[in-house]
């Protein structure tokens, strides 16, 4: 029986506590986490290794040193972006194991030309007097709601 997993997704994260901190939910939720190139920082710097601190080597990270070779490795599975721009609730749709999450960068999320590209699209509602949720808070959201989904 094949383990139903999802993946998270970070497209050229810029704040290296939000990165570390997502590390420490990918262990705890045991989904992998790919993250796409150029980060904002250095990736080891101490910042993260307070925050992670042994959490990272409980996380599969894979890395890509561009939204291309992402695209191209994973062209064969399903990417779904989180974005304030979509229309449909990340709660009606239909995740499925092996899905990726994508979540866009902290300060402009994905370039124009991915946002048009990527099918599938959802939204985490909020109140509208707000701009955007914090990124380690969407990805907790996101990913709850998927492995919620899958029963695990």
């Amino acid at each position: 029986m094949t383990q139903k997993k999802i993946n998270i997704a970070l497209y050229q994260p810029d704040i290296p506590q939000n990165t570390a901190a997502i590390i420490r939910v990918a262990a705890c939720l045991n989904t992998c986490l790919h993250i796409i190139k150029p980060t904002g920082f250095v990736f080891n710097e101490k910042k993260i290794d307070r925050i992670y601190m042994d959490y990272i080597k409980h996380c599969e990270i894979k890395f890509f040193d561009s939204i291309e070779e992402f695209l191209l490795k994973k062209a064969n599975r399903r990417i779904i972006l989180f974005t304030t721009k979509a229309t449909l609730s990340y709660a009606k749709f239909k995740f499925k194991s092996d899905d990726i999450l994508l979540f866009g960068n902290e300060t402009y999320g994905v370039s124009k030309h991915l946002y048009n590209t990527l099918e599938n699209q959802v939204k985490i509602p909020m109140n509208n007097k707000t701009r955007s949720f914090n990124l380690v808070s969407s990805v907790s959201i996101g990913a709850s709601e998927a492995l919620r989904q899958l029963n695990v």
